[in-house]
């Protein structure tokens, strides 16, 4: 059974996040986690004693708040919740702090999150979502804030076709248990020799044993990759999106060239399931 952490802050925004966890747990077998990490602000001039009893304090405070919290989301979906498992923890930073908890609990394989977009500065340095993206050894699903859970029925892949045998491996993880039809997704950079499409796919069915359709695209040196990747979303119309993202890159790349799956994830309508790339 896969497990899936979902982070929340008790906001409007975060909710679209917990929504699809507990829909995706009826589509599928799965242990959800919700967590909620709060930092606490301690009073001048207090004893070591009296902030460790303040911490005990608003732990359970936050954790009665949290299921609670739970509780009304499914109620709102009219779906009876099961046993429920809601961590709470305190830490100065959201995204650092649910890190430190997935690197503890090395059984959780996904990170389910809702995004809310930010504006020009806060792309480039992050927001909670961003900074997983960008950070986690873990695949985050990021569901835009605004999003209405609709079938889950197909998955738009982008992929640059290298190290394709692996990738395709960690997407169909995902998508063969829901059943989720695939549409891999390559966008030739200029000069680049196209691939033969249909023999291509003939080798990833026989391969991995699942139907796979291939769409090779020119790319438009007129359009940034992220252009060019959002009218195929709205041309295939993808029940979710995937993508890989190279988590390598120099601060210089990070801060004036952002992972092109973080942009997205603050533009697109549509779920972006992202995995690191391999660092091989």
């Amino acid at each position: 059974m896969i497990t899936i952490l979902v982070p929340t802050d008790f906001s409007e925004n975060s909710k679209a996040g917990l929504r699809f966890a507990i829909r995706w747990s009826i589509r599928q077998p799965v242990k959800l986690i919700f967590i909620h990490i709060f930092h606490a602000k301690f009073l001048p001039l207090s004893t070591d004693e009296e902030n460790i009893e303040f911490i005990e304090i608003e732990l359970k405070r936050f954790k009665d708040k949290l299921n609670l919290h739970i509780q009304s989301i499914y109620k709102t979906l009219g779906i009876k919740p099961g046993k429920l498992t809601s961590v709470v923890r305190q830490g100065i930073s959201a995204d650092l702090s649910i890190l430190e908890y997935c690197r503890e609990n090395d059984l959780i394989n996904y990170i389910c999150i809702s995004t809310r977009g930010a504006g020009n500065v806060n792309k480039i340095f992050g927001t909670n979502t961003g900074n997983l993206i960008t950070k986690s050894d873990i695949p985050v699903l990021a569901i835009p804030k605004k999003y209405r859970f609709r079938k889950l029925n197909s998955l738009l892949y982008a992929s640059d076709l290298l190290n394709s045998d692996t990738e395709i491996s960690e997407v169909l993880s995902f998508a063969r248990p829901l059943k989720i039809n695939i549409k891999i997704l390559h966008l030739l950079l200029p000069e680049e020799p196209s691939a033969d499409k249909k023999k291509l796919e003939i080798i990833l069915r026989n391969k991995f044993r699942y139907d796979m359709e291939v769409v090779i695209i020119k790319d438009n040196i007129k359009k940034s990759i992220r252009e060019n990747l959002e009218e195929q979303i709205k041309l295939y119309k993808p029940s979710l999106i995937a993508m890989f993202t190279d988590q390598g890159r120099s601060l210089f790349q990070k801060l004036f060239y952002p992972s092109k799956a973080e942009q997205l994830s603050f533009t697109t309508s549509v779920p972006l399931l992202t995995f690191p790339k391999s660092k091989s």
